[in-house]
C-alpha cells in the first residue's frame, strides 16, 4: 500500500466497468461472449442467446429494461461488469449504474455510428468524470465505416465538453456475434483478450481507504419473494462482514439501525454468498427492510451519507384504473383496486424513475414514468403476470416557474430517414410544434434530422411517422428540460367507430360497417356497447352495429349470394393502442385482450354528456 494515510490503497486485481451504448448495437452480446470466453460456462453447459436478458419482454423487444451485474475472471483480475439499458426512458437506471464503476466501455455500431442513447449515456458518463473505452462493434457488418464512426465520435466528445484526458480515448474493434477483438479495424479472426487486455490498462483500479470506517452506497435495489429487499451497491470504504450492525443514513436525513443479513458477490451470472467484502467490491445485501436506493450503509461509530444523483423527474402520467367493463374478470386473475395497488407501489420500490399517486377514487391511480414506452413496459408486464385494468391516455406532467409561468417538458428527437420523405416529416413536425437544430445528408443517401419537440407532440406521432416514411425510418427521442408553453398543438381529428349493443361480431355487420372507416376486429370476436372497434374518417364517432345478422328469405336476387369480401383488420398493438384513443376513451388491458372503449359505454349517456358541455 502506498503511504496516504497508510490506509488509502488500490486493489490491483479488481476492476468495475458498465457497457453503455445505443439500443441494439450489441452490449448483451458482447457481455455473452465475454462471459463465454473467460471460461463462466462449463464447456458441456446449455447456455441460451443474450443471457444476459433474462426477463421474458426483454428477449421479445431485443432491449435491456434493467440493468443487470455479472462478474468475468481474466487471470488474477475480478471484472465486475454492469450492462446497462439504452433506451432513454430507463434514464434513472443509467446514471446510477455510473457511480458504481470507475470506467465504462461505450460500445458503438461501425455502420450506424453515434445515435441519440450514445449521446445521452456519454453526456451522463464524461459529467461524472469517466474516462471511456470505446468499442466500435459489428466491425464484420456490410456497410461497416470504422474510421468516420471515430471522427464522428470525436466531434461528439467535443461538443459534450469532454476533457483532454477524456478525448485521448482508447478504442477496440471488435464484432460481439463472432466473438473476436483487436486494436486493427481490418482484422477478423481471434479472441477477446485484446479487449480484456484494454480493460486492464486503461479502466482505473477502484482506488480509496480499506481500513477506514464502513460505507456502501446502494444504487439498485432487488426483490425476492423468500428474502424480501436485495441492495446492490459498492463498497466505497472500509470493509463489511456477514451479521455486521450499520446504521443507513436515509435520503431525508433521518438514520436507522440495521443489521446485514446476507452478503453476496458476482461470479458469472450467479449471485455466491461471501463472509466479507472490501473496498471496490460491488455486493449485494440481504436483511435491511426498508431499504430505499440511493442510502448509504455506514459503521456505527462513523455516520457519513454520501451524496446520490438525482434522477430524472418522470415526464408522463397515466391514470390506471379497476377494469369495469361488461367483460371484467373473465381473464384476469387479479383484478380487484387492492391487488392494483399492491402491484404498483411494489414496483415504485425497484423502479425509481416512476411515481404512484392515490386519487380521489380508490379505483385509480395516477402512475407517472419516463415516457410512452417506461409505462407500457409497466402495463405489459402487469398483463403477463395475470393482471387486468384499464388505463387512460398519457398525459405530460406540466409544471410551473417562479413567476407562475407554465413550463412543459422538451424532448430531443432524432430521425434518420430517406430523403425522399423528408418533406413529410417536416411537415407533421411542424404542426406539432418542433424547431430544427440540425439537419445533414450521409453517405448512403440518408438525412439526419434532428429536432426540439413538446413531449405532447410525440404523442400519437410514431404510427404516423411510420406511415409517412413507408416504415423506413428511425426516430429517437431523450428528455431534454422544461420550457415555457408552446401553445396548442391539434390532436387526433379522426372520430371512433363504436359498437351500438353487445353481442358478437357478423360478416354481414362488419361488411356494412368497412365502408365507415378501418376496423380493428374481425368476424366472430366478442364485444360490448360502447367498445371501440375502428378508426372514422370523419371527426366525429360513427356508432356502427357490427352484430347485426342477414334475414333469411325465400327470394333469390342477383348478388346476394356473392362471397362478402372482408377487408382485413388493422389489429393495434398495446403502444398503438395508448396512442390511438382520446381523452374521453380507455385501453381495457387483460392477459389475453387489448380492448379499446368509451369511458361512458352507454350512448345516451355520451350524447348527454355532449349536450351538457356544448350547453
Amino acid at each position: 500500500m502506498d503511504g496516504k494515510n497508510n490506509s488509502m490503497g488500490k486493489r490491483e486485481n479488481l476492476r468495475n466497468i458498465a457497457i453503455i451504448a445505443h439500443v441494439d448495437h450489441g452490449k448483451t452480446t458482447l457481455v455473452d461472449q465475454m462471459l463465454r470466453q473467460s471460461g463462466v460456462f462449463r464447456a458441456n453447459e446449455q447456455v441460451a442467446e443474450r443471457v444476459m436478458d433474462s426477463n421474458d419482454l426483454e428477449r421479445e423487444r431485443g432491449i435491456t429494461i434493467l440493468a443487470k451485474n455479472t462478474a468475468v475472471m481474466y487471470g488474477d483480475t475480478k471484472i465486475n461488469i454492469v450492462d446497462t439499458p439504452g433506451h432513454a426512458d430507463f434514464g434513472g437506471e443509467v446514471e446510477r449504474i455510473l457511480m458504481m464503476v470507475d470506467g465504462v466501455l461505450l460500445l458503438v455500431d461501425a455502420f450506424e455510428g453515434c445515435m441519440p442513447q450514445t449521446r445521452f449515456v456519454l453526456k451522463k458518463a464524461l459529467g461524472l468524470g469517466k474516462r471511456p473505452l470505446v468499442v466500435i462493434n459489428k466491425i464484420d457488418r456490410d456497410g461497416a465505416r470504422p474510421a468516420e464512426v471515430i471522427d464522428e465520435l470525436l466531434d461528439l466528445f467535443i461538443e459534450l465538453g469532454a476533457d483532454e484526458d477524456q478525448l485521448d480515448f482508447p478504442v477496440i474493434y471488435a464484432s460481439g456475434r463472432d466473438g473476436y477483438s483487436s486494436l486493427d479495424p481490418d482484422v477478423r479472426e481471434g479472441d477477446m483478450q485484446p479487449l480484456f487486455e484494454a480493460i486492464l490498462q486503461h479502466v482505473p483500479a477502484p482506488e480509496g481507504d480499506l481500513e477506514g470506517p464502513l460505507q456502501i452506497l446502494f444504487s439498485n435495489i432487488d426483490y425476492d419473494d423468500y428474502t424480501g429487499r436485495i441492495g446492490i451497491g459498492r463498497v466505497e470504504r472500509g470493509a463489511v462482514k456477514n451479521g455486521q450492525a450499520v446504521v443507513i443514513c436515509k435520503t431525508d436525513g433521518t438514520t436507522v439501525n440495521a443489521r446485514i443479513g446476507k452478503l453476496y458477490q458476482f461470479e458469472g451470472l450467479k449471485r455466491v454468498e461471501y463472509d466479507s467484502a472490501a473496498m471496490g467490491d460491488l455486493i449485494a445485501v440481504t436483511g435491511i427492510t426498508d431499504l430505499n436506493i440511493g442510502e448509504t450503509a455506514c459503521s456505527p461509530d462513523c455516520v457519513e451519507a454520501l451524496p446520490f444523483v438525482k434522477i430524472d423527474e418522470p415526464t408522463i402520467s397515466m391514470l390506471f384504473m379497476v377494469n369495469n367493463s361488461p367483460f371484467a374478470g373473465r381473464e384476469g386473475k387479479f383484478v380487484t383496486s387492492r391487488n392494483i395497488r399492491d402491484r404498483l407501489f411494489k414496483e415504485v420500490e425497484t423502479n425509481v424513475s416512476m411515481r404512484v399517486k392515490e386519487t380521489d377514487s380508490t379505483d385509480a391511480f395516477e402512475v407517472s414514468g419516463r415516457g410512452e414506452l417506461h409505462l407500457s413496459i409497466l402495463i405489459e408486464t402487469m398483463r403477463r403476470q395475470g393482471f387486468e385494468f384499464a388505463v387512460s391516455r398519457p398525459q405530460v406532467i406540466y409544471k410551473r416557474d417562479e413567476e407562475g409561468k407554465l413550463l412543459e417538458p422538451m424532448e430531443l428527437l432524432m430521425i434518420e430517414v430517406p430523403e425522399q420523405y423528408v418533406g413529410a416529416v417536416m411537415e407533421k413536425l411542424g404542426s406539432r410544434k418542433a424547431e430544427i437544430v440540425n439537419m445533414g445528408t450521409r453517405d448512403t443517401g440518408v438525412s439526419h434530422l434532428e429536432f426540439r419537440i413538446p413531449a405532447r407532440g410525440l404523442m400519437g406521432y410514431r404510427q404516423q411517422f411510420l406511415t409517412d416514411t413507408n416504415g423506413n425510418g428511425i426516430m429517437n427521442s431523450v428528455f431534454d428540460g422544461y420550457e415555457p408553453y408552446k401553445g396548442d398543438i391539434p390532436q387526433r381529428v379522426q372520430g371512433s367507430l363504436v359498437v351500438f349493443e353487445t353481442g358478437e361480431t357478423s360478416s354481414y355487420g362488419l361488411f356494412n360497417a368497412q365502408d365507415r372507416g378501418d376496423l380493428f376486429v374481425g368476424p366472430g370476436v366478442e364485444v360490448y356497447e360502447g367498445m371501440i372497434i375502428g378508426e372514422s374518417p370523419k371527426n366525429e364517432d360513427v356508432t356502427v352495429n357490427v352484430c347485426k345478422k342477414k334475414h333469411v328469405t325465400n327470394m333469390r336476387a342477383a348478388g346476394s349470394d356473392e362471397a362478402l369480401r372482408l377487408t382485413p383488420p388493422t389489429v393495434l398493438s398495446l403502444e398503438q393502442s395508448l396512442e390511438f384513443i382520446n381523452d374521453d376513451e380507455l385501453v381495457e388491458v387483460t392477459p389475453k385482450s387489448i380492448r379499446l372503449r368509451k369511458r361512458i359505454l352507454s350512448r345516451e349517456q355520451r350524447m348527454k354528456e355532449m349536450s351538457k358541455k356544448k350547453g
